[in-house]
């Protein structure tokens, strides 16, 4: 009964957790529209603005992917069932 508890809520927080991916997406997406903003008003400072944009973009998705793991560790590699 307890292992049942347990992988239903690693499932759940699996998917929670797999949620998290959509917050980088739509960051990700209105930064790059902005950027292309900036250089169609400034095309002079597209090196600059591509360059930010990129490490920004790279911050964002890190949040994304740290989501992805945690999913992936609770659904094939789940820690909680060795504690029964």
């Amino acid at each position: 009964m307890e292992r049942a508890i347990v992988l239903a809520a690693s499932a759940i927080g699996a998917g929670l957790a797999a949620i998290a991916g959509i917050g980088p997406g739509i960051g990700e997406g209105f930064a790059v529209g902005k950027a292309c903003e900036a250089i169609g008003r400034q095309p002079e400072s597209s090196g600059a603005v591509t360059r930010t944009m990129f490490v920004g973009c790279a911050v964002a998705e890190s949040t994304g992917i740290y989501g992805l793991v945690i999913a992936l560790l609770l659904m094939f590699a789940n820690p909680f069932i060795g504690k029964l």
